[in-house]
């Protein structure tokens, strides 16, 4: 086994810190965990998550539905609510601690430096409301402007998210919109006060594939032009080889695997991951039948004991039956939570 191969444990703690500067880090969540308090007791949504996100980089949470991955954006947002609550961990951003800050304190920091797009801008919007009124109240909270300042910033924020004719669109109501032209519309909300990350849950899950493209190049552009760090929540894999430099891997509320996207795409050290790639249509393969992962995610609420993937993972040794892997450096800037890169992985399987 090369030297490589023989991969260590890290604490958790220090596993997203490993190839880090902690001078780079934007944000950084250490041990999270959330929880929900059901009538069969508390559940574990997000379950011991550690990672950074650097300052200007674009950083893919993906997996499967259920995964975790819009709990994990909600609490480093402290938007979870009851019976949801952050039981464990810290989420820092710019050295400090958010779960530390009153409601009024967090309420600044929301939009002001941190912002969050959400995948259905009908469900976000106001129906009743222009879309200028909504955009320059966006405003009006964070900066102290007039509503003619606040007017005149929404038109600009329209035009930087390439919206034709922003000024007579600040008129039209949200109906008046294509899907592609709304999620515009809140992309330039999030940013009309100038955050340092921008949260992206899923932010072209409910558009046709060419409108899915060109949110990508906005946002893709935005981040070049702004200097901007984007967490991008996605299933899309796709998505993720395009546009991010860095990707995490959750399953059931944990992350499995994290690394550089290059390679992860050539050199994936998680089964489960092995399975989301092979899952991936293409043009070569078009003719044959997609590779599944079989069975379904467990519910949260009856997870099975050891590793949380073993009952689908084509894998499985005795010890994932037994205590939950660490997550195991496999190379330099990627880990994996699986017990093929430790030192009781079978040397065949490796």
């Amino acid at each position: 086994m090369s030297v490589e191969s023989q991969a260590v444990g890290l604490p958790e703690s220090r596993v997203a810190d490993a190839d880090v500067d902690p001078s780079e880090a934007l944000l950084e969540v250490k041990n999270l965990r959330t929880s929900f308090f059901t009538a069969d007791g508390a559940v574990h949504a997000v379950d011991n998550v550690s990672f950074n996100v650097r300052k200007g980089e674009a950083l893919a949470l993906v997996g499967e539905s259920g995964s975790g991955k819009t709990v994990t954006a909600m609490s480093i947002m402290r938007l979870v609510v009851p019976p949801g609550k952050i039981t464990a961990g810290q989420v820092r951003f710019k050295g400090r601690n958010l779960a530390d800050l009153s409601e009024r304190e967090m309420r600044h920091v929301r939009g002001n430096d941190i912002a969050m797009v959400f995948q259905e801008p009908m469900t976000s919007l106001n129906p009743v409301f222009k879309i200028g009124a909504q955009v320059a109240e966006a405003i009006r909270i964070h900066r102290r402007v007039s509503k003619k300042e606040a007017r005149q910033r929404a038109g600009e924020m329209l035009e930087l998210v390439a919206i034709p004719d922003p000024i007579r669109r600040l008129d039209d109501y949200p109906h008046q919109l294509s899907g592609g032209m709304r999620q515009r519309v809140m992309i330039a909300m999030a940013l009309s006060c100038e955050p340092e990350l921008l949260i992206a849950d899923e932010p072209t899950t409910a558009l046709d594939v060419t409108i899915q493209a060109q949110i990508m190049e906005l946002l893709a552009s935005l981040q070049k032009r702004l200097g901007l760090a984007i967490l991008l929540i996605t299933h899309d894999l796709g998505v993720v080889a395009e546009f991010c430099e860095r990707v995490i891997v959750m399953y059931t509320g944990r992350i499995v695997e994290e690394s550089p996207v290059r390679e992860l795409f050539s050199n994936p050290a998680h089964p489960y991951t092995r399975g989301l790639l092979k899952s991936l249509p293409s043009v070569a393969g078009a003719e044959a039948r997609l590779p599944t992962i079989q069975g379904m995610v467990p519910p949260i609420t009856n997870l099975p004991p050891g590793c949380k993937f073993n009952p689908r993972c084509p894998d499985v040794m005795p010890i994932c039956l037994g205590k939950e892997p660490a997550r195991m450096i496999v190379g330099r800037g990627h880990d994996a939570r699986c017990y093929l890169h430790g030192d009781e992985a079978d040397p065949e399987r490796l």
